[in-house]
């Protein structure tokens, strides 16, 4: 895994809009396209082309062209998709991406670079949702079993530029969702072309960002950063409607989440400088948890070792796991070791290259 030391502070810096200085070019290009941000920069070239390499400038306005006519065919194909769920009587809600691609104005729509269009709808339309799409040429590429706990289906067609992720609720654990209420309580309905769609406010998309990113990529336990939504969650807080940062912690429910949720906040105050309440961003383990991150970062050798972190929120991710009253929770062996073969996934996981994390 590539040493990101210096590169993750000069494209940080570079996202934030600031005047470039004794920037290695070739590693920020090369973060910023593991990070998936490279479409992001087209705001940084735009105002200071005149400072920059010319093969800079060039390439990342390539990447964000190509990028804009990518997510013009997503979205195009996005309402294709929704005009028949329509026809069975489904509004859809859109998740991460998606909502993205309907609620961007023309000119910012090549900035989020995505490969599929996360889609949600109610558990008693779900088969005729999957039917709906069949229809118009779908395939099911891949479903869950019907032990899962979460079930979803992803399907795809041979002359789209991404598949879509039909599921039946918010990304992540269903725990973390308890105190929230319906997802539907959280949007408002909106067309989509010759369609209708649910999207999300700002503040639950933002939630539902930091829980897929701390929870259902397991970024929390391994320590990971995920730079493309940290610009995500920086650009819903410069939205017209921006974050309730009141409503966010509302959302919020125990020590884990909170712990988890402040991390990722934490982080987008010190790389994003976005302006986050100092509530939010002054507690003990969501500092030393983006302090690992940028150790990580710095030192991946250190990726593995820093897994005994877990141990911090063992106990409170299992009460909320649980939902069980504290000494009850304590009784079950609140703080004993994670299973083996937990520990074996995170520990290969720890050691992968994924792509758009760092």
């Amino acid at each position: 895994m590539a040493r990101h030391s210096s590169a993750l502070t000069s494209l940080c810096n570079c996202l934030r809009g600031m005047p470039p200085v004794d920037v290695e070019w070739t590693s920020v290009i090369g973060l910023a396209n593991q990070t998936l941000t490279t479409p992001a920069l087209i705001d940084f070239v735009d105002k200071f082309a005149s400072m920059l390499p010319e093969d800079v400038c060039t390439y990342i306005r390539h990447i964000h062209r190509r990028n804009v006519l990518r997510n013009n065919r997503l979205l195009a194909q996005l309402e294709e998709a929704v005009v028949a769920m329509n026809g069975l009587g489904i509004m859809p809600i859109m998740l991460k991406g998606a909502s993205t691609l309907v609620t961007a104005p023309e000119e910012r729509r090549g900035v989020r670079l995505m490969s599929d269009l996360d889609i949600m709808v109610m558990p008693d339309q779900a088969s005729m949702a999957v039917a709906a799409l069949c229809a118009i040429g779908y395939d099911i590429d891949y479903q869950t079993p019907p032990e899962s706990q979460k079930w979803h289906v992803e399907l795809n067609r041979l002359q789209d530029v991404g598949t879509i992720d039909l599921q039946q609720a918010p990304p992540g654990p269903a725990y973390l969702y308890q105190s929230v209420g319906h997802a539907l309580n959280h949007c408002v309905p909106a067309a989509l072309g010759r369609g209708h769609v649910y999207i999300p406010t700002p503040t639950y998309r933002a939630l539902m960002l930091i829980i897929h990113d701390q929870f259902q990529d397991y970024g929390y336990w391994l320590g990971d950063l995920d730079l493309r939504h940290l610009v995500e969650l920086r650009d819903l807080n410069n939205s017209a409607e921006g974050l309730d940062w009141g409503e966010l912690s509302s959302l919020v429910s125990g020590e884990l989440m909170k712990n988890a949720a402040e991390t990722q906040l934490f982080a987008l105050a010190e790389l994003l400088g976005v302006e986050i309440p100092r509530a939010l961003r002054s507690r003990l383990i969501p500092r030393l948890q983006f302090t690992r991150q940028l150790m990580q970062a710095r030192f991946p050798a250190t990726r593995v070792p820093f897994l005994a972190m877990m141990a911090l929120d063992l106990g409170n991710y299992r009460k909320a796991a649980s939902g069980a009253p504290q000494a009850a929770a304590r009784s079950r062996g609140l703080w004993s070791l994670p299973r083996v073969d937990t520990l074996r996934f995170l520990l290969k996981a720890a050691v992968a290259v994924r792509a758009g994390k760092v």
